[in-house]
């Protein structure tokens, strides 16, 4: 990944959608030739030169102080998840490498994720891997456990399996998610040879990736709603928290929880007594 690109094009990106209007800035009567902000505005909202903001959106300002990132995050009206990827795309955090060996759950982890067996529940590592996932979690998206270890990873279920599209409700709001959660990982580890490769497969096996990696929409996964249809107890919604785990950031407990007395929690116990027989069944 191109560093000096990636600060060049997510910048970019985040001055051509924040409009005059948005920043407090009044109409001055010139021809707009580009949708958003002018690089001067920018500059003069960030309370820095032009010159300078020129510099930093080519890439080459070299390493900007906290302050500046700050005065920049404020005039593009920056996000929680855009901030952050912009402090990792300037390295004002400490380098990061993605360990080559394949990652495994903590086993303090694993037992909490047993202990959830009312909720569908996983485990996300790296680049969206699937490390663990409950049995309610199986049954609600997909087995993943049933698969190869080095296929049991989110983004490729959602981007590239049809199965996905009949599933997830709104399908193209989640696959969207998916991919800006990629691109905030890019952010943090760009030497990330096999999330480089995950990147190169799905841009050449979704017809819809390019485009959404181009966006340079960027997603810290925290909470929100999911919607599912299941095929043996209809329509799901959840409402899901993420907790990354204190002193190993790169693994993230996923919660589905469920409004009490709500349609869900009628079909999700049915689900539940249904694949508890199966379980048996199959003993």
């Amino acid at each position: 990944m191109d560093q000096r690109s990636e600060i060049s094009e997510f910048l970019r990106t985040r001055r051509a959608r924040t409009t005059p209007g948005q920043a407090g800035l009044p109409d001055d009567g010139r021809v707009r030739r580009v949708p958003g902000l002018r690089r001067d505005e920018v500059a003069r909202l960030a309370n820095m030169s032009t010159e300078y903001y020129t510099r930093l959106e080519q890439g080459r300002a070299g390493n900007p102080s906290p302050e500046v990132l700050d005065g920049l995050s404020e005039a593009l009206r920056l996000d929680a998840s855009e901030r952050e990827h912009l402090k990792d795309l300037f390295g004002r955090r400490p380098a990061r490498r993605a360990p080559a060996v394949a990652q495994r759950v903590r086993p303090g982890l694993q037992l909490t994720l047993q202990s959830l067996d009312n909720v569908p529940a996983f485990i996300l590592g790296r680049r969206t891997d699937v490390l663990a996932v409950n049995r309610l979690g199986r049954a609600v998206i997909t087995d993943f456990e049933s698969r190869p270890a080095a296929s049991r990873n989110m983004a490729r279920f959602v981007l590239l399996e049809p199965a996905a599209r009949e599933r997830v409700v709104d399908w193209e709001a989640a696959a969207r998610d998916i991919v800006a959660i990629l691109r905030f990982e890019s952010g943090r580890y760009p030497g990330d040879r096999q999330l480089a490769d995950l990147i190169e497969e799905l841009q050449t096996g979704s017809p819809d990736f390019a485009d959404w990696w181009g966006d340079h929409q960027v997603l810290l996964r925290t909470n929100g709603v999911k919607r599912y249809q299941h095929p043996v107890v209809g329509a799901l919604e959840f409402h899901y928290e993420s907790f990354t785990m204190p002193g190993d950031p790169d693994q993230t407990l996923c919660v589905y929880n469920v409004e009490p007395g709500s349609a869900t929690a009628e079909a999700l116990r049915l689900l539940d007594s249904w694949t508890s027989t199966e379980t048996r069944s199959a003993r």
